[in-house]
């Protein structure tokens, strides 16, 4: 029994990792005023990118380095349309993802060996591999926190990182301050353009990283689709966790754990269909995603931005 908890706690960090990444993006972006919807066609391209570097180059640090300038290219694109433009954020938002989903899966048809759409590194020395920290692995049950790749190691230590800028820093005070008065932030002194363009662009970034574990370490390869949608999900885990990095890990986990059992309920050989399996994290997640909702709307500390997705202009009241 402990080995299986063990085994479930492992595969539920590793489902997570990549949902704590974009989801941490998205909260500083959001926490900025600005609105990200193209948060799966960003992992997409973050994902496929990293894959196709590491295919054709066998190199892991510039993989991940071309996901991240990946990320910072398009979230550029959402930015100068949302801040400078002053377009719709849903719409500027929702063209990323078009644009990203149809140019990931033109990309990723012209990389091989095929083998019905799939496409594999094949290279053990190609992907991130789990690797255990001497001591701490051999803990029963939470050894598995400390027997995992490099990629979730890192997310460790962004998740306290990230809370601590937003919460004890004055570049985390004018953040916050940027999304819920920017003519209050303006006035005194904060350039509210500038603010939010930074945080758009290092959100994006840690969404294209978060695509780039999924291709070079939980499924290392590539298919079309290889997000699962879950992209969707991370703008529901925002919600979830409030706005607040730290509350983060527990919807990302959560997905994850669902995950883990669904496909541990599939090796087992289950009567339940395959289909509604792999609909549990989502289920699941929209349900405790409106329970939360609810209970925090009765406390009323929903923690929304009141300028999220307001275009600012200067001089307006």
């Amino acid at each position: 029994m402990i080995a299986l908890i063990t085994s479930i706690l492992a595969i539920t960090l590793r489902a997570g990792t990549s949902l704590i990444y974009a989801t941490i993006g998205e909260i500083y972006t959001e926490r900025s005023g600005i609105l990200n919807l193209g948060l799966e066609g960003m992992m997409l391209m973050g994902a496929v990118t990293a894959f196709a570097t590491v295919y054709y180059t066998g190199s892991l640090i510039l993989a991940l380095l071309v996901a991240m300038l990946t990320g910072v290219i398009l979230s550029s694109i959402h930015a100068f349309l949302s801040i400078t433009m002053k377009a719709n954020q849903v719409v500027s938002g929702l063209s990323i993802t078009l644009f990203g989903t149809g140019l990931a899966s033109f990309l990723g048809q012209r990389l091989g060996p095929e083998s019905n759409g799939h496409y594999l590194i094949g290279l053990t020395g190609n992907k991130f591999t789990p690797f255990a920290i001497p001591g701490l692995s051999k803990i029963p049950v939470i050894g598995a926190i400390f027997s995992q790749d490099l990629l979730t190691y890192i997310v460790y230590l962004i998740i306290p990182v990230a809370w601590f800028i937003m919460y004890k820093t004055k570049s985390g005070l004018n953040l916050r301050a940027v999304g819920e008065s920017p003519q209050t932030a303006d006035a005194m002194g904060i350039n509210v353009f500038k603010t939010r363009y930074i945080y758009t662009i290092i959100g994006g970034t840690l969404v294209a990283l978060g695509g780039a574990h999924l291709s070079l370490s939980y499924a290392p390869g590539w298919t079309d689709n290889i997000t699962g949608g879950r992209g969707w999900i991370v703008i529901a885990l925002v919600i979830f966790s409030m706005w607040n990095p730290s509350r983060a890990i527990w919807g990302a986990l959560l997905f994850g754990g669902i995950n883990a059992i669904q496909f541990r309920l599939q090796a087992t050989g289950t009567n339940i269909s395959a289909p509604l399996l792999n609909m549990l994290p989502y289920i699941v997640t929209i349900v405790v995603l409106v329970l939360m909702t609810w209970v925090e709307t009765l406390n009323k500390k929903v923690g929304a931005p009141a300028a999220l997705a307001v275009p600012y202009m200067r001089g307006e009241k």
